[in-house]
């Protein structure tokens, strides 16, 4: 146990050793891989690695579910700026005590747009859409009683009009208990794959290879697109409860509070750090809020959520209110089943 734990924290520190001093917005595709997921985890500001223990683990985590022993179902919905729509469906499945497999779906949708051109600016009667898929199929693994391990392959696929892309890329988390008032220290790579290019039907053209000639005939011709990588995203954090639970700091029997700290490092921008606080009431209402430091327009999230039995099923339901400032607010719920 020792020696992971020590693994942990040189890969924690290498991280912070190879940040970068400038920006690099804009040099990745399928930017919907950065949007989170789950009610809970968005309360809290995105900080969720070490908190990881539900369905919506399967994004920040995959590790994490391997604290769920029943089947479970999530679903999640987020209504995003200018009416593009932003859902996620996962399915854990306990093969036993120690092996989880699981599913999830995420998908954005921006709802179909009408094709305006400069001489038909009110519309030419034909509709596009733009809609980003990304299905993933994980397994976890309890190597101890505080240790286990995560790993989610996915596909991505990115649509606009008559263009596509897709590749492969796979997520690899880590979950350890070290023992100390329960204090939990996570890490997670996510979107570790190939690079995507867009390719389609629009791209062809029609080109005159000898523009000197005249009566020649003009081939059709391919216009180049050039590949992006994926926006690969390494993330640390820790949790410990302060309040309640199990060996808290400060014993209590009905409430809790849990603090969690991530630190996020994109491969396309700076480093982030993500704080996180939740109070819970008889582990039955729960309270929450976040904020982010060294984001352009995010800062503070607040949460709520309540979580009770329907007769051998328990229910949860979480709510989460993002505030980008000068952009407005953005809500996201999830529901929890677990049967």
């Amino acid at each position: 146990m020792k020696k992971y734990l020590l693994l942990l924290i040189l890969i924690s520190l290498n991280t912070v050793s190879f940040a970068g001093d400038f920006s690099k917005v804009g040099t990745t595709a399928a930017q919907f891989l950065k949007i989170g997921v789950g009610g809970r985890a968005m309360g809290l500001g995105g900080a969720f690695t070490a908190l990881a223990n539900d369905v919506t683990s399967l994004y920040w985590n995959p590790a994490g579910i391997a604290h769920l022993q029943t089947v479970s179902i999530a679903v999640s919905h987020s209504e995003w700026f200018a009416d593009i729509s932003h859902d996620f469906l996962g399915v854990v499945v306990p093969l036993s005590s120690a092996d989880i497999v699981a599913l999830n779906v995420i998908a954005l949708n921006t709802g179909e747009q009408e094709v305006t051109t400069v001489t038909q600016p009110e519309g030419t009667g034909v509709y596009y859409d733009v809609s980003d898929l990304a299905i993933g199929l994980s397994y976890a693994r309890a190597l101890t009683d505080r240790f286990s391990l995560g790993l989610t392959v996915k596909y991505i696929q990115q649509n606009m009009y008559n263009e596509s892309a897709s590749t492969f890329a796979v997520d690899i988390g880590t979950y350890l208990r070290t023992g100390f008032h329960d204090l939990v220290i996570a890490m997670n790579i996510s979107n570790f794959g190939g690079s995507m290019q867009l390719d389609g039907r629009d791209l062809i053209t029609i080109t005159d290879n000898s523009s000197q000639t005249s009566g020649n005939y003009n081939t059709d011709a391919l216009l180049k697109t050039e590949s992006w990588p994926l926006p690969l995203i390494f993330r640390v954090g820790i949790a410990m409860n302060f309040v309640g639970g199990n060996d808290p700091i400060i014993s209590s029997t009905n409430n809790r509070f849990t603090l969690a700290v991530d630190g996020v490092h994109p491969n396309d921008n700076t480093e982030k750090v993500n704080i996180g606080g939740e109070y819970a009431w008889s582990e039955t209402i729960f309270a929450r809020v976040g904020y982010k430091i060294n984001y352009d327009v995010e800062k503070w999230a607040f949460g709520v959520g309540f979580q009770m039995n329907v007769g051998n099923q328990k229910v949860g339901f979480d709510y989460a209110l993002i505030d980008f400032n000068d952009l407005g607010k953005v809500s996201q719920f999830t529901l929890e089943f677990n049967f």
